[in-house]
């Protein structure tokens, strides 16, 4: 896997996600308060609730959260607060593209922490459009490397309809057309069991390959971006070898 993929998978080797748990509730709780406003508080009827809460057991978030996530945004008990889907798009250092979705109860706040951000780390906000068009819109469903090996996930996966299939140490990642996602993820999931994530992504057409010090410098802005509990996710276009990431996350 190349790019932010290899990075959330090394981050969370070393034990990156357990030393900031916190901060991922955070986010699995505005994403599920979400899902659960959007469509509802039936998982079965909700398809994005239903990954939502994949994704935070996945994480082991405790029930309680999630459940109290689900009742604020179903109009339960809470704090009331209303959270904003915002996408942002700017570059990097070297040139790499991003896409930054946030969730957020005031934007004004968000716009200016992303910028910031960015600013501080080499990069710049870009306008809406500038760069998605260096973006496959995609559906991902992940699941754990010991639920297949990779030659049965692969088939498994292109017979209920996905377009492709990686599988490593850390997993397989499943990807579909958006509009074929939770019909590919039902169908996998009724062979190997829940998935750890299903959920829409950004897939890059192109990667920009980074040197040493561009790698370093990417890699401080998407921990940066991740340790913001207003960004959700962070698509980039960059490649780096595995052996290079790896060693630049033992610095960090």
């Amino acid at each position: 896997m190349a790019g932010h993929s290899k990075f959330k998978n090394i981050m969370h080797r070393k034990g990156r996600q357990d030393r900031k748990r916190a901060g991922a509730f955070a986010k699995l709780s505005r994403e599920l308060t979400v899902a659960a406003q959007i469509g509802g508080s039936d998982p079965s009827a909700n398809v994005r609730l239903r990954a939502a809460i994949a994704a935070a057991r996945a994480e082991s978030m405790p029930k309680d959260n999630i459940e109290r996530a689900i009742a604020k945004g179903a109009g339960g008990p809470g704090d009331g607060a209303n959270y904003d889907e915002i996408r942002y798009e700017g570059y990097g250092p070297g040139g790499v593209a991003l896409i930054i979705e946030t969730l957020t109860d005031n934007k004004n706040r968000t716009a200016s922490e992303v910028r910031a951000i960015l600013s501080k780390f080499g990069g710049n906000l870009g306008e809406s459009g500038s760069v998605n068009f260096m973006f496959d819109r995609i559906g991902e469903v992940a699941f754990g490397a010991d639920v297949a090996d990779a030659d049965a996930m692969f088939e498994a996966a292109l017979e209920a309809g996905a377009d492709d299939v990686e599988s490593g140490d850390d997993g397989h990642l499943i990807y579909t057309a958006p509009e074929d996602l939770h019909a590919v993820a039902a169908v996998l999931e009724s062979q190997f069991g829940e998935p750890k994530s299903a959920k829409l992504g950004w897939r890059a057409q192109n990667s920009v390959p980074l040197d040493e010090d561009g790698a370093s410098s990417v890699l401080k802005l998407l921990g940066a971006l991740d340790d913001n509990d207003d960004v959700q996710t962070v698509a980039a276009n960059f490649d780096i070898s595995e052996e290079l990431m790896e060693r630049l996350a033992e610095e960090g």
